[in-house]
């Protein structure tokens, strides 16, 4: 059997914590949150300080590619937000079906208007490019499209969006899918995926975000600490909130629920951080986005060196949109990978964009550990995320196991 079909049977949704939670989940424990009040569970909104740069840049002039389980454009947060996008699966349906309300949930969270008292997006003057692909589940329900996953990145490398956020996980790296990636990277996107759920399960690294050029994110919680599930090791890049992410329940849209978190949310939110800053300094490419949310990201250690549980640190836009923090660095030159790069598409409008109706790769990073291998960051102190996000604090409190990191991604 090759890695593609052992990654087919295996490939999982990256938004919920553990095994337990989705047997929670699917034996209806979950309690609805009332639209009305769901907004007031978005936490990390204010911790973010989204009003104060909202009131400069909503990410307008973005598209990000959700590659996901296909998104609704009905929902009332993201009406005129979705456009046309692809449906990879070749299983009845388009990308505007979502069978399991998981990619909508990643569409609201980067681009919802908050309209009939839905999810507010980070980014809410982005437009999302839906980009269907299956689950497992849906897999042993269909006969599939068993590429669509890199069918998929190509299509998005392919399209208008700057920004690609895939909230999808698999054990198995596989060939397609590495060189799909790398041509999303030679067409100037900018990727991010979770990197996965299972640091109690066996901490087993997760793909693509294990790949060199795609931004690894892990989840962290509303005081500041790695979440305990997320997965952690040489993948992680960086971390945004993911702990108790309000959800869609199912894909009836009828309800949200209180949302256990995972690094699907995590990757939603850091994709909607980038697409606010990019939105807000247009001329950049995708690396020089990238380089200043690196450059910016709330931590207690040494700049340059990375924290295998929250990578270069706590994403944190508004220190640039705000404050005008964060260096850009060099434009053609990745700051995954230390490789040159195609360039980058500028934001931009046309007649078109009409809503719809570990190491990373198979060679690991040498890194040299700057502490104890076997301390937990659940024993490191935390600070409040309105500090730490805001910028206000002096310093945060979350390190973690931390490794000096030397440059050799590029031997993917």
């Amino acid at each position: 059997m090759t890695a593609g079909m052992h990654r087919l049977q295996k490939r999982v949704l990256v938004a919920l914590a553990a095994g337990a939670s989705w047997s929670m989940v699917f034996a209806g424990l979950a309690q609805p949150a009332a639209a009305a009040d769901v907004q007031s569970k978005q936490w990390y909104l204010s911790a973010m300080q989204a009003e104060e740069m909202w009131k400069i840049t909503t990410g307008e002039g973005i598209k990000v590619a959700v590659i996901d389980t296909g998104v609704n454009p009905s929902t009332p947060s993201l009406k005129g937000q979705v456009l046309k996008g692809v449906d990879a699966t070749g299983a009845p349906g388009d990308e505007h079906d979502d069978y399991r309300g998981h990619g909508t949930n990643m569409a609201e969270l980067i681009a919802g208007t908050g309209k009939g008292g839905g999810l507010r997006g980070l980014a809410p003057g982005v437009k999302i490019i839906p980009m269907r692909i299956s689950d497992t589940e849906f897999q042993n329900e269909n006969s599939v499209n068993a590429r669509d996953a890199e069918d998929a990145i190509r299509a998005a490398a392919d399209s208008d969006a700057q920004i690609i956020s895939m909230s999808f996980a698999s054990d198995y790296s596989d060939q397609d899918e590495r060189a799909a990636v790398k041509y999303a990277q030679s067409k100037g996107k900018l990727f991010f995926a979770g990197v996965g759920n299972n640091a109690e399960e066996g901490n087993r690294e997760q793909y693509p975000a294990a790949y060199p050029q795609v931004v690894g994110v892990s989840s962290a919680d509303r005081n500041g600490k790695v979440s305990e599930f997320s997965t952690n090791g040489n993948s992680v890049d960086i971390a945004a909130p993911g702990s108790d992410i309000p959800r869609w329940c199912n894909n009836s849209f009828k309800d949200y629920c209180d949302g256990e978190g995972g690094t699907s949310p995590a990757t939603a939110i850091a994709s909607a951080s980038a697409a606010l800053v990019w939105s807000a300094n247009p001329d950049w490419t995708a690396n020089q986005v990238l380089n200043v949310l690196f450059d910016t990201a709330g931590r207690d250690w040494e700049k340059g060196t990375l924290s295998r549980y929250l990578g270069h640190g706590l994403i944190r836009p508004a220190m640039n949109i705000l404050k005008g923090k964060g260096d850009p660095g060099d434009p053609d030159i990745s700051p995954l990978t230390g490789e040159r790069t195609g360039g980058s598409p500028a934001p931009s409008t046309s007649a078109s964009d009409q809503p719809a109706q570990s190491g990373k790769g198979s060679e690991a990073d040498e890194t040299v550990a700057a502490g104890d291998s076997k301390t937990s960051a659940s024993d490191d102190g935390g600070a409040p995320l309105s500090l730490i996000f805001g910028g206000i604090a002096g310093v945060v409190v979350l390190g973690g196991v931390v490794f000096a990191l030397v440059r050799r991604r590029g031997a993917a």
